[in-house]
């Protein structure tokens, strides 16, 4: 149920933030963007249902929040049947994109929305408000050849080009952590903006625990229980500490821990910041939120690519190939080699510029639209 009406401050836009459903990468890399309008003193309204709502109204729980339908996308269990599996699902995301598109006709005008940031929600567009629209991957991969490629890149603008710009969570600069998903040679027709690392985190001097580990679960289903499953099967044996994170915020389903391992549902932004700079290595999924987040607390990690996915599987092997992580197939992963195989990799992880430019980039965004 919608929440009533706010009255609004003469000088203070009303800003409506909206990540996608597909995981919570997309609702974690909103959190920066979302504590910098809050400082900036705007009005900040967010949006979302299940584990988006629930992460994002522990982080702000003073925001309004209203109800929005997400994408529900489903992976499938094996690789090879993912992208049957996304084809088919194809009718059902341009229902959705239309619906949002209309959901957001009625919320601007019963709550006086004056600007949109939807990150990867291509149906938040209006014609009376700035819209901006986040993503990194304006080059989509394919399991299935270049030529599709160029096909998805057609649609994906199709849509890109209805809001006001495009802001890319990556660096401009050829030294950046999203390749050819971000840096594609044909872009949008609307303004691009290329406004640096999003992440939630905050690098800080802390000792690391030596053989101790994190590793996070993330991604829709059913992906994201073979991913846990395959993580206790192993970690069982594993002789160090390591700290387990879920990704099922508002979950009661729980895994009991141990004195060496630690099983958590959901972890705040502060607790699982100070868990990952402890950690000797990380262990997640490919995602880029994850990625970024990695990136910024220079971590070594240990990446597992959702199987048939081809966005993880090309930054896995991208950010190998860069010497800023390992990726290892989840059809390959066994914890003892992936450690062995870390431990002598030659890791080389950049120093990201401070979030004070990160900041000044989305401020000055804001204040030319508003």
């Amino acid at each position: 149920m919608n929440q009533p009406i706010k009255a609004k401050l003469p000088g203070k836009p009303r800003i409506l933030v909206a990540p996608l459903d597909w995981g919570l990468g997309h609702a974690t890399r909103c959190i920066p963007i979302i504590r910098l309008l809050i400082a900036e003193d705007f009005d900040v309204w967010l949006c979302g249902e299940n584990a988006q709502e629930e992460l994002l109204t522990t982080e702000f729980p003073a925001l309004p929040f209203l109800k929005l339908r997400g994408y529900h996308v489903k992976y499938s269990k094996t690789k090879r049947g993912l992208f049957w599996k996304m084809i088919l699902q194809l009718p059902k995301l341009k229902k959705v994109i239309r619906y949002e598109n209309k959901w957001l006709e009625n919320i601007v005008q019963e709550y006086g929305i004056d600007a949109v940031i939807s990150d990867n929600r291509y149906g938040l567009y209006h014609t009376s408000i700035p819209c901006i629209f986040i993503t990194h991957q304006l080059n989509i991969k394919s399991s299935i050849g270049k030529w599709s490629e160029k096909i998805l890149q057609k649609i994906n603008y199709r849509y890109i080009n209805r809001f006001t710009e495009c802001w890319i969570p990556d660096l401009e600069s050829k030294n950046n952590f999203a390749g050819e998903l971000s840096h594609p040679e044909l872009k949008p027709t609307i303004p691009l903006h290329y406004i640096g690392i999003l992440s939630r985190f905050e690098k800080k001097e802390t000792d690391e625990k030596k053989d101790h580990l994190v590793v996070i679960i993330s991604g829709p289903e059913p992906q994201r229980s073979i991913f846990e499953d395959l993580i206790i099967q192993h970690i069982s044996h594993y002789n160090g500490t390591a700290t387990i994170v879920r990704g099922l915020p508002g979950s009661a389903n729980i895994i009991p821990s141990t004195n060496m391992i630690k099983f958590y549902n959901h972890l705040p932004a502060e607790d699982l910041n100070k868990e990952m700079l402890e950690a000797e290595y990380i262990i997640s999924r490919s995602g880029y939120s994850s990625i970024m987040d990695i990136m910024l607390l220079k971590k070594k990690s240990i990446l597992i690519p959702t199987p048939g996915q081809t966005e993880q599987e090309y930054l896995g092997n991208y950010l190998t190939n860069n010497h800023l992580a390992i990726c290892i197939q989840q059809k390959d992963f066994d914890l003892e080699s992936s450690l062995k195989k870390a431990a002598a990799f030659n890791f080389q992880l950049p120093d990201i510029l401070p979030a004070s430019e990160l900041h000044e980039n989305i401020k000055r965004r804001i204040g030319k639209l508003l």
